[in-house]
């Protein structure tokens, strides 16, 4: 997740640091708390968040953590740590033992960089990157004491991470090589085979902040506007990323952290929470694509800022600390207007090609996005009808016929249907298109998703 304060393209800034850090389940969260003694020192503290109430349990060691130490809670209450210890970093699981902290000690990665990936969808496993000399090395931290594990080695620099998947199998993570940034997929089934996911433009940096596997919707950051913005899309659909002005206020950085989940097939009505930092303070932002505009609303006091996960039944929860409340949990109910029905049958709207401009891509291991048929071509299928806020994209991984590859040339930037210059900035002509039907697949095993650049739902 990527947080600015100016729009600099050439050099993104750094991400804020989890303040909390929430397991895949929301069973558990860790973060690293400060003691109330003279010196302050820092020692890791494991939430449990699926009881009635929250609270915390400290887990010391025999002496004061790092501040830079990195957690992660595991589902089953553990909590892994990561330790800077000179040329390495040593990897530990936590667990409380009565009035103790029980510490199994799961090895050492020699390195000069080393950090935590998100969660697992899974929660029993972690993985690392550990980027040097030109290539990034992806390891693997089983939650036993097996030892880490090297499972992939990707050309250049990579950062970020997102899971594509519920199953723990794809995972997308964003690669600077040759001067650029974009988006590639690692399919850790098939050895940690590499393809590219995104890729708006050739020239553009294009990175990944958040995704959700439910209903698909991915939110990116890119320059390919001409400064970075923050735009959205499918995963598995065919039309460009759309950059909502919304998603722009001119004196605030926003920055997603957690989107609704259960919104299968309906992207456009996933609701996605953001942190909003402004000069006056910071603020809790809800945006969804169906609605266009963005509501600022006050944060409860002690907010662990950019931190927080959805409920089942559409609560948000916020974590909070004070000196009254050192472990709390903020509920808030977030009102959703009742998403819009789609065009009448029989409108047609236009969408724009996506395919390299001025030539048209065909088919092949990378950027095939059906069997036979061109990169960037717009299918025409039969007319819209109105259905409620289902969209016309598979889930994760369901993607038509077969698409191997993740790499797609060129491509459409369309800004956001509400804002005042709705047009693609692509020299490709538009071409008129009806909404495409979802197919089934082909196979039972999962396929890996469509290119982003061909990005969100069908015409409106």
């Amino acid at each position: 997740m990527t947080i600015c304060a100016t729009e600099d393209a050439a050099a993104p800034p750094r991400p804020h640091r989890a303040a909390l850090t929430i397991a895949a389940d929301g069973s558990y969260a860790a973060r690293l708390a400060r003691h109330d003694d003279a010196d302050r020192s820092w020692f890791p503290e494991r939430w449990t968040l699926s009881g009635p109430e929250p609270y915390a349990v400290p887990l010391p060691g025999s002496q004061p953590e790092e501040p830079d130490s990195e957690l992660l809670p595991l589902a089953d209450g553990r909590v892994l740590i990561l330790r800077r210890a000179a040329d390495r970093f040593a990897l530990s699981l936590l667990y409380p033992t009565g009035p103790g902290t029980g510490e199994l000690l799961l090895g050492t990665v020699e390195a000069e960089e080393l950090t935590l990936l998100p969660p697992t969808p899974g929660g029993t496993d972690a993985y690392a990157l550990a980027p040097a000399f030109g290539h990034t090395a992806l390891w693997r931290v089983p939650g036993d004491a097996g030892g880490p594990e090297r499972v992939a080695e990707i050309p250049g620099r990579c950062t970020g991470g997102a899971w594509l998947d519920r199953g723990g199998r794809l995972l997308a993570l964003d690669r600077e090589l040759a001067g650029r940034t974009k988006t590639v997929l690692v399919d850790l089934e098939r050895g940690g085979e590499t393809g590219l996911l995104l890729q708006i433009t050739e020239e553009s940096n294009d990175r990944l902040l958040l995704a959700d596997p439910d209903s698909g919707l991915l939110l990116v950051r890119s320059d390919a506007p001409g400064h970075d913005r923050l735009g959205w899309g499918v995963l598995g659909s065919r039309l460009p990323v759309r950059f909502p002005e919304c998603l722009r206020p001119a004196d605030a950085a926003v920055t997603p952290f957690a989107v609704q989940p259960g919104q299968m097939l309906a992207p456009e009505s996933c609701a996605v929470a953001f942190r909003v930092d402004a000069a006056h303070g910071t603020r809790l932002g809800i945006w969804r694509p169906w609605g266009r505009r963005l509501r600022q609303l006050p944060v409860p006091e002690g907010w662990l800022a950019g931190t927080g996960l959805w409920t089942a039944d559409g609560e948000l929860l916020l974590p909070c600390a004070t000196d009254v409340e050192p472990c709390g949990l903020a509920r808030m109910a977030i009102p959703l207007e009742p998403v819009e029905p789609r065009m009448p049958v029989g409108s047609v709207g236009s969408v724009s090609s996506v395919g390299s401009v001025g030539s048209v891509e065909r088919g092949g291991t990378m950027g095939s996005v059906g069997r036979g048929r061109p990169v960037g071509s717009v299918e025409r299928a039969g007319p819209v009808r109105p259905a409620g806020p289902v969209g016309p994209v598979g889930p994760v991984g369901s993607v038509r016929a077969r698409a191997d590859a993740a790499d797609v040339r060129g491509g459409g930037i369309v800004p956001d249907a509400g804002d005042a210059t709705n047009h693609s900035t692509s020299s490709a002509q538009p071409k008129a298109a009806h909404a495409e039907p979802r197919r089934a697949l082909s196979h039972p095993h999962m396929c890996r998703p469509v290119p982003l650049q061909q990005a969100p739902l069908g015409a409106r």
